[in-house]
């Protein structure tokens, strides 16, 4: 058996041994109180060794913060569609295959394992308590059924005794709520699915995710034309003698579990269709016959029966949340709208702009000259994307999705973990004041024609490279399962958080002066030697902690 110790930013592909983690300022992980610090254990067992392959192998933990860490084995998915067809030289691989993502718990401390390729456990430590500050050694064991010691390895973790300051910028990962209805085959809204709504916010504040996408009404997103998605609507509508009633508790609660989860923005789901704004959202209204499905996609976004609904819905909603909400709402007109569609979505705009004054808009788009004619009041330009607005002098909120597929950060399974990572100083070097992505937990096939599961379809059916819809997994219990994805863009916002308390405490350019690699950091262009982007990092830490002082 052999076993090597890396860091978080090393993917254990299996034919190779991965790269050793290296002590920077003589500890192998450093972070403040509250960030969770990771770490791997790869390990090769060969065929036929004696008391090992085949049999499970147990994991010990001891040393001062034994009891703050969690253990993972890092699991492979199948990925049918790893890469484009015409990938930069960074993929690690093109060809489909089993590629590690999953982080599935350990069932207390025995783990199962292949023979005959590399795999890996995942250690994350939360230092919480102020006690926990200083140096620490964290030991790690593998023994074998017998008892026998097989590998041992010892950590060097150093906790600083501060706190990080809250993330200082939107950063917002789609969570959808019939993903998990439908998966887990719930009733929607009903006590089970609310459980499950709860432990996946949980799970993306955990990514440091800080708004969310709040089905008022079902999503209009990532539909195909003429079919509906289940619907997932907190607010009740009803017609009573042709008038429009509200009933927002569902909201409320949805609400309530966003604040004490510390969320501190929602999204309003979107007014109009995806691609190019020419239909309503699927909305249910409650009639004296029953549920009524009045608007969809048999209804123009110009209907004025929309536009009467809107009307009463608007308003209301905006005087409940200013009521009842503390943080930022955001509202959206419609996603990814095309130049060719320019009209279309000024036709939407125009039946809402009205009730909207004074809200904050924001919509994914790409156009600059699009952006400059004022339809959007706030565009979420993708990376690839963005340098026309930067030379602008816009500084303007950021996204990535699957097309997003070259040269740019992104977070598919096939891609070096630094590439997920570099976001968080990306972000702050370039004074985006935010970031979007759509698919936190989309568990459907393309378009979302019909459910797949995430355990053996990590492309949506196919057409989207594996990860891109999503960063957890459902676990069988209705436990998230994290993705190594999911942890690492943890770190990057751990990172921007670094950075941001740093700027305030000296100034903005020596603090991206540390991180921006002699001024050659954009969007496109960054390093990719995962020990230097470590190593910045502890001179960011470094730089606080003297700041401090």
């Amino acid at each position: 058996m052999q076993s090597v110790l890396t860091d978080s930013l090393e993917k254990v592909l299996g034919a190779a041994a991965p790269r050793p983690a290296v002590p920077i300022d003589g500890a192998h992980a450093a972070g403040f109180l509250g960030e969770v610090l990771s770490l791997q254990l790869a390990v090769r067992l060969e065929h036929g060794e004696a008391g090992v392959a085949g049999s499970a192998l147990h994991v010990h933990l001891s040393g001062g913060l034994a009891e703050r860490a969690r253990v993972h084995a890092v699991r492979r998915v199948p990925v049918s569609r790893p890469a484009p067809e015409d990938p930069d030289e960074h993929y690690l691989v093109t060809a489909p295959g089993d590629y590690p993502d999953l982080l599935e718990p350990l069932d207390g401390d025995a783990v199962q394992l292949d023979a005959g390729i590399w795999e890996s456990l995942w250690i994350d430590v939360a230092a919480e308590e102020e006690a926990d500050a200083g140096d620490h050694e964290l030991t790690i064991s593998l023994t074998g059924a017998d008892g026998t010691l097989l590998a041992e390895h010892t950590a060097d973790l150093r906790i600083h005794p501060h706190r990080l300051p809250p993330l200082a910028i939107t950063n917002t990962h789609w969570l959808h709520a019939d993903s998990l209805s439908t998966y887990y085959e719930v009733e929607v809204f009903s006590e089970r699915h609310w459980e499950l709504i709860e432990a996946f916010l949980a799970a993306a504040r955990e990514m440091d995710v800080n708004s969310v996408l709040t089905p008022t009404w079902t999503p209009p997103l990532d539909t195909a034309e003429g079919h509906t998605r289940p619907f997932v609507q907190l607010v009740d509508v009803r017609e009573v003698d042709g008038e429009y009633r509200l009933d927002l508790s569902r909201l409320d609660r949805w609400l309530g579990i966003c604040r004490d989860l510390g969320f501190t923005g929602i999204e309003i789901a979107h007014l109009f269709t995806q691609w190019g704004a020419r239909h309503t959202p699927a909305i249910l209204v409650g009639t004296e016959a029953g549920p009524e499905h009045r608007f969809g996609w048999h209804v123009p976004a110009t209907d004025p029966g929309y536009r009467r609904l809107l009307e009463v819905l608007i308003p209301a909603l905006r005087a409940h949340l200013d009521a009842h909400w503390e943080g930022r709402v955001l509202w959206h007109i419609s996603d990814e709208p095309h130049e060719d569609q320019l009209e279309d979505y000024r036709a939407a705009k125009a039946q809402v702009e009205d009730l909207l004054e004074g809200a904050e808009v924001v919509d994914a788009l790409s156009s600059l000259d699009f952006a400059e004619q004022g339809v959007v009041d706030t565009p979420i330009v993708a990376t690839d994307h963005v340098g026309p607005f930067l030379d602008a002098g816009r500084r303007p909120w950021v996204y990535y999705c699957v097309s997003q597929n070259r040269d740019v950060a992104n977070r598919f399974i096939a891609l070096p973990s630094v590439r997920s990572r570099v976001l968080g100083r990306q972000l702050f070097a370039l004074e985006a004041p935010g970031f979007l992505h759509w698919g936190f937990n989309f568990w459907w096939s393309q378009f979302a024609l019909r459910p797949v599961d995430p355990f053996e379809d990590t492309c949506a059916g196919g057409p989207f490279f594996g990860g891109d819809a999503f960063a957890v997994y459902p676990g069988p219990d209705g436990t998230p399962w994290p993705s190594l994805r999911h942890r690492v863009l943890a770190e990057a916002m751990a990172d921007h958080r670094a950075l941001t308390w740093l700027a305030e405490l000296t100034d903005r350019p020596s603090a991206t002066a540390l991180i921006d690699e002699g001024g050659t950091l954009t969007y496109s262009s960054f390093s990719y030697d995962e020990v230097e982007h470590l190593r910045a990092r502890r001179r960011v830490d470094a730089r606080i902690l003297s700041a401090l002082a």
